[in-house]
């Protein structure tokens, strides 16, 4: 294992040597923005915002964002980011809950090409630009006097780093899509604040969030220093590093008997400088852990700084971290139980909707540094089942929590560590059930997918790393004016179909990504075979383009199962993880306090079934797969479902719930006679994760004697 692990890390080393030769050989074709010495080479460049269009049913998802919560939120959460909120210059609520409406709203906005939405968004951009102080700080004024404080507002702390890093990330967005000069003039200010102020008030001077999450601060640092050169940005990044929380270490401390007894050790850790003997005791094995949030954004922390640093373990210990998440904490639609601390991999464990948001956000920012296909894996594991099923269809309510198995939602449920203090909210459909960071917080994630799907690379050529319906404007080979419409049933359908329209012949790399679960792919161009090698998970396709060609990418799925928690197994296929489909009803409940109204829901059906261990040494023989006719409209739920998965389920009813949660017990049977098989058997039907708001998704395993 040292051996092949050794070669690996040279394959790695090579590959970086061979990207950064080429990036640094073609800045002259590149079209987009590119790393400056000394940051090191990326091998994919983000296009401007508004470049890439979302078609079919991404549009669709968008478009009911826009009419639900994240066009509309001032108006039905008007206490916290209306007219009062702190980053409009009112007295209200002034940390980081406004700007995080604005990363999802922002980008949203300019993909839909909206007025009205632009407007809500610039409104936010407007106040925080034109009302910087003569310092440099950036956003809402600090009270001379403490205020009183209001029940689910926060006011402050103003001055807290944290809430900043949210705006920062706002303003690059803004400046991507319109080239706005008073971001470049004000981010610059800003960050000559912070290196002066730094050393006196560190990152954590105030609350813990901000070294945590820091990764954030400096990932803007170094893309204004790609714009402005301004060498205090490089000397700013490394003190930015120093105060921030050492992911890169804690990720590859060696396992040790230390238990915190403390649910909430994570908010214990003493700040900066930080205590070698506490730090080197953190591990993500832990349980209860670190804060699930917190890792989501520490992920990328590593490399982000890895521009600066070139260290070569940092992208080691990071896919160190992500197979330790899985190992002790995984779920099957590729999350991690954390509620809110890291909580084990039991799949009635929550799964935080900020989690989801943030390591989507995470793992894009890592592919674009590293070219690493893992993490595209990942991320579209991630969206495709993950995050659809934790927002209501007409983007109107969330859940808190989501879990792989979860068959009643309820104010009953108590498997996560936030007992008290969200009363029982965490699992049901509400507008501030659980706690209200996700109603403002969950808006980024899908309109950054969208900014996501294409990237060009420095030699003048695009890239294809994420799959879905989408179109992309952008400028290739020696200038030439490109266009690329992506029409697919990905990921409920193995083709995927490009559409090219140039300005004028063109040579230009085109890139595509090969997933690790797709086996003897195929490309067609022009309606012919095309011969192709994958290097590290991409194809690269050169050529001389022209005006009307076409691509046909072809990814063959297959049935497989993984295992889980106490030998529990998911069934999945490509990208999409299946569960139980289990019809449902819904009831508004509303206790009159500060959660608001909102849904519990009930199954209409039995849930509890196991599969047979022979069935899973067979998939493709013993499960029906069901390709619905689809015309690509909205599919995330159990009547739109493109595709089912039909198979015998066991019945086992000694599975119930306690308290609303499918708990495994401890006299569910692993072996049943054959004599039982036919009292036990039913057809049982799966559809994707992703569809389903009640499941079972890790499912117990029955043997036959």
């Amino acid at each position: 294992m040292k051996k092949i692990a050794f070669f690996l890390l040279i394959s790695l080393l090579l590959a970086s040597c061979s990207q950064t030769d080429t990036s640094q050989e073609s800045t002259t074709k590149s079209h987009y923005p590119v790393n400056r010495e000394p940051l090191e080479p990326t091998p994919y460049l983000e296009l401007p915002l508004g470049s890439i269009k979302a078609e079919g049913w991404l549009e669709d998802q968008l478009q009911r964002m826009a009419e639900g919560l994240t066009g509309h939120l001032d108006e039905v959460y008007p206490e916290v980011v209306g007219a009062r909120n702190g980053w409009l210059g009112g007295d209200g609520d002034g940390w980081e809950r406004g700007p995080y409406w604005i990363d999802g709203l922002l980008p949203l906005a300019y993909i839909l090409d909206d007025a009205r939405l632009k407007e809500k968004a610039q409104t936010w951009i407007d106040w925080t630009l034109n009302n910087q102080a003569e310092s440099g700080y950036l956003g809402p004024i600090p009270f001379e006097t403490e205020p009183e404080p209001e029940k689910g507002i926060q006011k402050g702390p103003r001055e807290d780093w944290w809430p900043k890093m949210v705006m920062l990330k706002v303003l690059q967005q803004y400046y991507q899509a319109t080239g706005d000069e008073r971001v470049i003039a004000s981010l610059t200010k800003y960050f000559q604040y912070q290196l002066k102020t730094l050393p006196e008030k560190p990152l954590d001077y105030l609350s813990l969030w901000a070294n945590r999450r820091a990764g954030d601060n400096l990932m803007v640092v170094y893309w204004l220093y790609n714009i402005t050169g301004d060498a205090f940005l490089l000397e700013l990044g490394d003190l930015i590093q120093e105060q921030t929380f050492p992911w890169q270490k804690i990720y590859t401390n060696a396992e040790n008997p230390v238990q915190f007894q403390d649910v909430w050790h994570y908010n214990k850790i003493k700040r900066f400088p930080f205590d070698p003997e506490e730090i080197g005791n953190l591990t993500l094995s832990k349980v209860p852990g670190l804060h699930t949030v917190n890792v989501a954004q520490g992920l990328k922390q590593p490399m982000v700084y890895f521009q600066k640093s070139k260290d070569s373990q940092a992208l080691p210990a990071v896919k160190k971290a992500l197979r330790d998440l899985q190992s002790f904490h995984g779920q099957a639609q590729g999350m991690y139980g954390g509620d809110e601390p890291l909580h084990g991999n039991n799949p009635v464990q929550g799964v935080e909707l900020c989690s989801v948001a943030e390591e989507m956000f995470s793992l894009e920012t890592i592919l674009k540094i590293t070219g690493d296909m893992e993490f595209a894996d990942l991320l579209e594991k991630i969206t495709y089942n993950a995050l659809p099923t934790q927002v209501s269809d007409d983007y109107q309510t969330r859940q808190y929590f989501q879990a792989a198995n979860q068959v009643e939602l309820t104010d009953q449920l108590e498997t996560s560590f936030e007992k008290t203090n969200h009363e029982g909210t965490d699992f049901v459909f509400g507008v501030l059930s659980g706690y209200p960071c996700c109603t403002t917080n969950m808006h980024q994630s899908w309109p950054k997918f969208v900014q996501n799907l294409f990237y060009a690379t420095p030699d003048g050529g695009v890239a294809a790393l994420l799959y879905a319906p989408s179109s992309v404007e952008m400028t290739v080979g020696h200038g030439a004016k490109l266009k690329v419409k992506e029409s697919t049933g990905f990921p409920f359908r193995e083709t995927i179909h490009f559409e090219i329209e140039l300005s004028e012949e063109a040579a230009f790399p085109f890139h595509l990504r090969i997933p690790a679960w797709s086996q003897n792919p195929k490309i067609e161009i022009n309606g012919k075979e095309e011969k192709f090698e994958v290097i590290n998970q991409v194809a690269v396709l050169e050529r001389i383009w022209k005006n009307g060609d076409k691509v046909i990418l072809t990814l063959p799925m297959e049935l497989k199962y993984s295992p889980w928690y106490q030998d529990l197994v998911s069934i999945e296929r490509g990208p999409l993880v299946y569960s139980l489909k289990i019809e449902s009803e819904n009831k508004v409940k509303d206790r009159k306090d500060r959660f608001r109204a909102f849904w519990e829901v009930f199954p209409k059906a039995d849930w509890n079934f196991a599969l047979e261990a022979n069935i899973l040494s067979n998939l493709a023989e013993h499960v029906e797969i069901i390709e619905k006719d689809w015309s690509g409209d909205y599919p995330w739920n159990l009547e739109n479902t493109p595709i089912e998965l039909r198979l015998k389920g066991i019945h086992v009813p000694e599975w119930r719930t306690v308290k609303s949660a499918p708990q495994i017990p401890e006299n569910l049977p692993k072996v049943i006679t054959s004599n039982e098989i036919a009292e036990r058997q039913r057809e049982i039907t799966l559809i994707p994760y992703g569809c389903t708001t009640l499941r079972i998704t890790e499912f117990p395993v029955v043997k036959v004697k």
